[in-house]
């Protein structure tokens, strides 16, 4: 008898840093949609997005790794470091599937990515390859009926907070450590991230 494969989700991003939003998505896609694992994959470099500030790969590694710690659903990917840059998506979930092959990988990405989607590498290549999840963000309204096979709205909670939001804040000296995982505030004061 052929052993059940295990539904994994694919949380994708910079993570610079990861905040409640994120945490808060992952597990509501663990505990109400389906996914017996999520894997946040830190990207080292996005090729759609500016690389002026992202910290050190590693550092942020290590943030995602203090924030999970404990919940068994969630576990760090580091993947993409070691594969060619810059990182597409349909290289990294084709390596994923070969390393992994016991594992049915779901594709979670935010609705500003979805309405992006079309500028990504082999996006029908990717819709082949796996299912995709989209979960709301704000400002981008997007119409169930009109998503292809295989690509479905999920009702997580819409969480109006954002990396940027986060590393501007901290610059300002601002104390908003409730909007992060109290780990994650203790490193970057420990390592002076952000101008802290």
């Amino acid at each position: 008898m052929e052993a059940r494969r295990i539904k994994t989700g694919i949380f994708g991003g910079s993570f610079n840093p990861i905040h409640i939003g994120h945490l808060a998505i992952a597990n509501y896609l663990c505990e109400y949609g389906g996914m017996q694992e999520l894997w946040f994959l830190i990207s080292p470099q996005n090729p759609l997005k500016r690389q002026d500030d992202l910290l050190d790969d590693h550092l942020r590694l290590a943030m995602v790794n203090a924030a999970i710690d404990g919940y068994p659903c969630f576990k760090a990917c580091d993947l993409e470091f070691s594969l060619p840059r810059p990182s597409y998506t349909i290289n990294t979930l084709n390596a994923l599937k070969h390393l992994y092959p016991e594992r049915d990988f779901t594709l979670i990405i935010g609705a500003d990515n979805w309405k992006n989607f079309n500028n990504w590498r082999s996006p029908e290549e990717i819709l082949c390859e796996c299912p995709l999840i989209i979960y709301p963000r704000p400002g981008y309204h997007i119409e169930a009926s009109s998503l292809p096979p295989r690509v479905q709205l999920t009702n997580a909670p819409q969480m109006d907070i954002s990396s940027t939001f986060i590393r501007q804040a901290l610059k300002e000296g601002k104390d908003i450590r409730y909007y992060l995982h109290p780990e994650v505030y203790r490193l970057i004061k420990k390592n002076h991230i952000y101008g802290v």
